[in-house]
Formats: structure tokens, C-alpha cells, sequence
């Protein structure tokens, strides 16, 4: 399987060569990955798990979308797993001390952070990968994190 996320990050890679442009996703695919699990974390408990407050669809989110990257690349598994829990600890801690509905205030930067994904397309002058199939919009993040693990001589 590890050809397959080799062969997945160099295909989404050919339209992200732009430096502007990869820039621009190393700020807003994070971002975007925060705001979907600010969207998840808000879709109520349905009532019989109410008592269990950390099972919920979020958890359950990132369960199924962490076993999608153990299955690409169990490194890579380690840090989406570790990135998720700090935007979910950011989206708890945000919960926690406003007064607004969290998903508002995800709703405003989730627009921007798209906003700027497809500027960065358009200075790029490709269109952005998940047109193509939308497995890339789990890829951004996995070729993301394979940059940081490069740097830091760790293997994807």
C-alpha cells in the first residue's frame, strides 16, 4: 500500500507546484481540515449516547478517516492523529469560551480558507485536485504532514 500514497501525493502534488500556491495551502488546508471537524463536532448527539460525551459524530469522523490513513500510511496516521487532537481540543477549548455557536465561527474562516485554496488555483493555473476525485481532499493534509516528515527524515 505505500506505493499507493506515493503515487497518490505525486499526483496531487502536479497541481500544486506554484509557490504562492503552496503556500497559501500550507495555511488554509489546515484550516479547512479544523473547520470540517468544527462542522462534524456540531451535528448533535443523538439521545442515547448523550451520556457519553466524547462519542459522538466527530469522534467517529476522524475514527473512519484515521483508519483511511493507517490503511495509505500508518506514519502518516500519526500525524493526522495528532493534528486532530489538537483541533479537537482547539474546537472543545473555542466551545468552551464563546458564546457563539462553534459551527458560526467555522462557517466564516471555512469560506475564507476556500476562498483562498482557490485563488491559489487560480494563480496556479491548474484546477484544484478533488475536481478530479475527491479522495484528494483527504490527500491535502497527507502531503502536507509528507513535507514535515521529510524534513524531519521520518519515511511516509
Amino acid at each position: 500500500m505505500a506505493r499507493r500514497i506515493h503515487a497518490l501525493l505525486d499526483e496531487y502534488g502536479e497541481s500544486h507546484q506554484n509557490p504562492t500556491n503552496k503556500a497559501v495551502h500550507w495555511v488554509c488546508v489546515p484550516v479547512i481540515v479544523w473547520t470540517v471537524m468544527v462542522f462534524v463536532y456540531a451535528i448533535p448527539q443523538p439521545g442515547f449516547l448523550a451520556a457519553i460525551s466524547w462519542l459522538n459524530w466527530l469522534t467517529l469522523v476522524l475514527a473512519l478517516s484515521l483508519l483511511y490513513y493507517v490503511i495509505l500510511s500508518p506514519t502518516l496516521a500519526v500525524g493526522f492523529a495528532l493534528y486532530a487532537g489538537l483541533c479537537y481540543w482547539l474546537t472543545l477549548a473555542l466551545d468552551a469560551v464563546t458564546d457563539t455557536p462553534v459551527w458560526k465561527i467555522g462557517a466564516v474562516i471555512f469560506v475564507l480558507a476556500w476562498v483562498g485554496q482557490f485563488w491559489g488555483h487560480k494563480v496556479e493555473g491548474k484546477k484544484p485536485s478533488f475536481l478530479k476525485d475527491v479522495q484528494f481532499l483527504l490527500i491535502g493534509p497527507a502531503w502536507l504532514l509528507s513535507f514535515l516528515y521529510k524534513r524531519l527524515g521520518i519515511p511516509v
